[in-house]
C-alpha cells in the first residue's frame, strides 16, 4: 500500500457534487449553431483554415496551430460555416476572440480519421499527431499536451501522475468520466507512459469517488496504481497531489518534470487515446450542468454549444441569475450565458441567491493568521493582501506573489470576509502592466539609440565621403598646375 503525504493547509468546502453524478452521462441534441473560438488553448491562437460558406465535416480542421506553443481545432461536426469573426467568449473581461460559427447540417458525416499504432512509431511523429488533433489539458490548464509529453533529452519522467482528484465543489464531470470509460482513460495513460518512458503511473483520485476507484481499479489490473487520496481542497492542484502521492514538494520556480514528475488529467488520457487509436480530434467534452436547475448531469457537449443551450436541458429554476464557469472556489462568473463551450469548460453553475448570496461587507483584518494556515502554497496571505493593497508590489513579490495558485483558501476561511485573491490576482497584473511597459520602454530605447548612433555615422561617412572628394579636387588642380 502506498504511504501518503501531506500538504499545509487546505479547506473542506460543502461538496454539491451527489446532485450530478445520479444519471449517466447525457448526449445532447444539436444546438443551431456551433460558435469555436480559435484560442482555447495556452500559447498562439489557431489560424483559420476554412472560409465562409464551406461546408465542413465533423473533425476537419478549421483552425491550424501555429506556432510552437498551440493547438489544432476542429469541426464539432458537419455543417456549414455560416460566419468568422469576433464573438464573445467565456472569460471574465467579457472581450471577444475570432470564432469560426458552424451550422450543423444534421448528418454529422465525419472525415475520415486514421487510428495509428502508437507503440510502433517514432514518439516525435505521436506528439505531432496529438498537436494536430488539439489535445490540450483540459484539468483547466489547457496547455497543449504534444509539449508537455516531450520531456526533453536531459529530462527523465520517472513517473506519471493522473489527476482524477477533482476536488472542487459542484464538477463531476471527471468522476462520470471514470466511472463510465475507464479503459479509454487506462489506454490513453500506457499511451502517455510510452511517450515519456515513465517507469510507474499512478492515478490518483479522492475518496469522495467510490464508483470512480472501483472502476479505475478494474480498467487498471496491475501495470497502473490507483489510488485512493483524501477529500480536501485544492487536492487536485498539480503540485497538491504529486505531493501527496510522491512525498516530491516542488520547489518555487521549478517544474515537476525538474524532479522527475509529469502530471495530467484523466481526461487528457482520454482525449490521447480518442486521437492515437481511433484518431478521433478534440471535438468534444464532458461538462457539469448544476446549481439551479431542475435536472443537474453531465452532457458530452460539442465544443461550440452555447452554454445557455446546455442551460436549458437542465430546466433552470427560478430566481437563476448569471452563471460560473468551474467551480465556486476558482471559477468566475460568465460575462453571458449565451458563450460558447470550450476545452476549459468542465462545468457551468447556474447561481442564485440562496446559492450564491451576495458577500458580505469586507472588514479589516485582524491578523488571525487562518489564511495563513489555510493556504496549500505555504505563503503569508496577510502579508501580500497589504502589500498589494498598498502597492508595494515589489515586496509581494518578495513574499512570493507568484507561487499564488489562486484556489482561494484564504478568502474561504477570512472572518473578516476580505477578498483576498481578488487582491493577488490585482498585484499580479499590475506587475504584468510594469514589466510590459519596461520592455517596450528598454525597447524604444534601444531603437532611439540606433538611430542617433546611425544618424551620427551618416554624418561621419559624408563628411568623409566631402574630404576625400576635396582632397582629391586639390591633387587635381595641383597636377594640372604642375603640368
Amino acid at each position: 500500500m502506498r504511504k501518503l503525504f501531506h500538504f499545509n493547509g487546505g479547506v473542506h468546502p460543502p461538496q454539491h457534487k451527489v446532485e450530478s453524478v445520479k444519471d449517466p452521462i447525457r448526449k445532447p441534441p444539436l444546438p443551431e449553431k456551433l460558435v469555436i473560438p480559435l484560442h482555447q488553448h495556452i500559447g498562439t491562437a489557431a489560424k483559420v483554415a476554412v472560409m465562409v460558406g464551406e461546408r465542413v465535416l465533423k473533425g476537419q480542421k478549421i483552425g491550424e496551430a501555429t506556432g510552437n506553443v498551440s493547438s489544432a481545432i476542429h469541426a464539432p461536426t458537419s455543417g456549414k460555416v455560416l460566419e468568422i469573426g469576433n464573438f464573445p467568449v467565456a472569460h471574465p473581461s467579457g472581450l471577444s476572440e475570432l470564432c469560426v460559427t458552424i451550422a450543423p447540417d444534421g448528418m454529422d458525416e465525419a472525415a475520415p480519421f486514421s487510428p495509428v499504432d502508437p507503440f510502433s512509431m517514432d514518439p516525435a511523429e505521436i506528439r505531432k499527431i496529438l498537436r494536430d488533433s488539439g489535445v490540450v489539458g483540459l484539468g483547466g490548464a489547457v496547455f497543449p499536451s504534444a509539449i508537455k509529453l516531450n520531456p526533453g533529452r536531459e529530462k527523465q519522467v520517472r513517473t506519471l501522475v493522473l489527476n482524477g482528484a477533482e476536488c472542487e465543489p459542484y464538477i463531476t464531470c471527471d468522476d462520470l468520466l471514470m466511472r463510465e470509460r475507464a479503459d479509454e482513460i487506462v489506454k490513453g495513460a500506457q499511451i502517455m507512459r510510452h511517450l515519456l518512458h515513465a517507469e510507474e503511473v499512478i492515478v490518483g483520485i479522492e475518496d469522495n469517488k467510490p464508483e470512480a476507484i472501483a472502476a479505475m481499479k478494474q480498467a487498471a489490473g496491475d501495470e497502473i496504481e490507483v489510488v485512493a487520496v483524501p477529500t480536501l481542497y485544492p487536492g487536485g492542484g498539480a503540485k497538491q497531489l504529486i505531493r501527496v502521492l510522491t512525498g516530491i514538494e516542488v520547489p518555487a520556480g521549478e517544474r515537476s518534470t525538474d524532479l522527475g514528475v509529469q502530471c495530467f488529467n484523466v481526461a487528457t488520457a482520454y482525449t490521447v487515446y480518442r486521437a492515437i487509436a481511433c484518431g478521433e480530434p478534440v471535438t468534444s467534452r464532458i461538462v457539469t450542468v448544476t446549481g439551479n436547475v431542475k435536472n443537474p448531469g453531465n452532457y458530452e457537449a460539442l465544443i461550440g454549444t452555447p452554454m445557455d443551450f446546455l442551460i436549458g436541458l437542465s430546466e433552470p429554476l427560478e430566481g437563476s441569475r448569471g452563471a460560473l464557469m468551474g467551480g465556486p472556489m476558482m471559477g468566475f462568473d460568465l460575462p453571458s450565458v449565451s458563450v460558447p463551450v470550450v476545452k476549459a469548460t468542465n462545468c457551468i453553475i447556474v447561481k442564485s441567491e440562496k446559492l450564491f448570496p451576495a458577500p458580505p461587507t469586507p472588514m479589516p483584518c485582524i491578523r488571525c493568521g487562518r489564511c495563513a494556515a489555510s493556504c496549500p502554497a505555504d505563503l503569508q496571505p496577510q502579508e501580500l493582501y497589504w502589500f498589494a493593497k498598498a502597492g508595494n508590489f515589489g515586496k509581494a513579490q518578495e513574499y512570493s506573489l507568484f507561487d499564488c495558485i489562486e484556489c482561494g483558501c484564504c478568502s474561504y476561511v477570512c472572518p473578516s470576509h476580505i477578498p483576498l485573491v481578488q487582491f493577488y490576482r490585482y498585484a499580479k497584473s499590475e506587475i504584468w502592466a510594469q514589466e510590459r511597459e519596461k520592455k517596450s520602454s528598454d525597447i524604444a530605447r534601444v531603437r532611439h539609440e540606433f538611430r542617433i548612433e546611425r544618424t551620427e555615422r551618416e554624418k561621419r561617412e559624408k563628411a568623409e565621403r566631402l574630404a576625400q572628394k576635396a582632397a582629391q579636387t586639390r591633387a587635381q588642380i595641383k597636377a594640372e598646375e604642375n603640368s
